[in-house]
């Protein structure tokens, strides 16, 4: 494992124990294979008991791992004649969204994701994934541009939020998540959006108006990150992990709250670990998700994007709350 985890420390270690042990064995020409095995059946329900009942903030550091697979790793495995289209017309290119035209499947479909790096140098240049005004607006136009020859858009969300800075409020950061949010509220063709990694706040909603909305079983998607929500509550950032359990903020807990629509399954331990296999798992319920928004017309399309979001969610009225005519 490249970087592990706190929680993942055991697994890692009882990994070694088994290294040294077949080293041992090939080394010395004992056979120790009951004893080997023995080890691995250990490995296996160990890892089993870690990642089946992950608490939200497990998930949450799953889904800041530094080789968790980004929306350029995955478009080489789900799209084929990929063709990056840069620039908003504006006032410049945003290396912190990339977007562009592809084949899926034999259709054209049009792809708009956030991008964050790997090291230091890469996310130094991606801007560590949070876009300024012309990313959305870049966004914006290729989705503009789906629209007029009738592409699918497909949306990829991983960022810990829109640019904050004062050169981002300076060219309108506000007014363009919300021209975003308005635009494809109505556009006519299919939209899916899904959440690899991180989505919060307006730099995830910028793009995440969709038909239906899909998340990675170890992503979570909020409108504010736990650290944020720690801080304003408690006035205390530490309180991070205590935050997270209490917003509902990973896919299991939203799809439980009809806030999402599907559930991708990840391999055990999370993406990074096979970005091959995830990606197959991706392909699996985006094929779906395309087919089944495929039998609507576009008045349709945007009829149901309408309603999803207008009875989105589940909420307990208070027992003094009378719902007004």
């Amino acid at each position: 494992m490249a970087s592990e985890l706190d929680f993942e420390k055991p697994i890692v270690e009882l990994k070694k124990k088994i290294s040294e042990l077949q080293a041992f064995m090939d080394d010395k020409r004992i056979d120790l294979s009951d004893e080997l095995e023995q080890l691995k059946q250990r490995l296996s329900k160990l890892e089993d008991d870690t990642y089946s009942d992950m608490s939200p903030w497990a998930r949450v550091q799953i889904a800041r791992h530094m080789d968790r697979p980004t929306t350029l790793d995955y478009i080489p495995y789900l799209f084929t004649d990929f063709i990056e289209c840069h620039g908003d017309r504006l006032f410049g290119d945003d290396t912190a969204i990339v977007s562009g035209i592809a084949s899926y499947h034999g259709r054209s479909v049009t792809i708009v994701g956030e991008q964050r790096g790997r090291d230091t140098k890469e996310n130094l240049s991606r801007n560590f994934g949070m876009a300024h005004p012309e990313g959305y607006r870049k966004a914006l136009r290729l989705m503009k541009q789906a629209e007029k020859f009738g592409r699918p858009i497909i949306t990829f969300i991983d960022t810990k939020g829109a640019f904050p800075g004062k050169t981002a409020e300076e060219r309108g950061q506000g007014e363009a998540i919300a021209r975003n949010l308005f635009e494809m509220a109505g556009f006519e063709v299919p939209i899916v959006c899904i959440v690899i990694g991180e989505g919060a706040s307006g730099g995830a909603l910028a793009i995440g108006v969709g038909d239906q909305l899909l998340m990675l079983e170890n992503s979570w998607y909020s409108v504010i990150a736990p650290e944020s929500a720690a801080t304003l509550l408690w006035r205390d950032a530490s309180q991070a992990e205590k935050a997270a359990e209490t917003m509902k903020i990973t896919a299991p807990d939203l799809k439980e709250l009809d806030i999402i629509d599907a559930l991708i399954p990840e391999v055990k331990g999370g993406a990074h670990h096979d970005i091959a296999t995830q990606a197959q798992s991706i392909d699996q319920v985006l094929q779906k998700a395309l087919l089944d928004l495929s039998t609507y017309t576009k008045q349709e399309l945007v009829a149901q994007r309408l309603d999803k979001y207008r009875v989105i969610g589940k909420f307990k009225h208070a027992n003094n709350f009378v719902e007004q005519p």
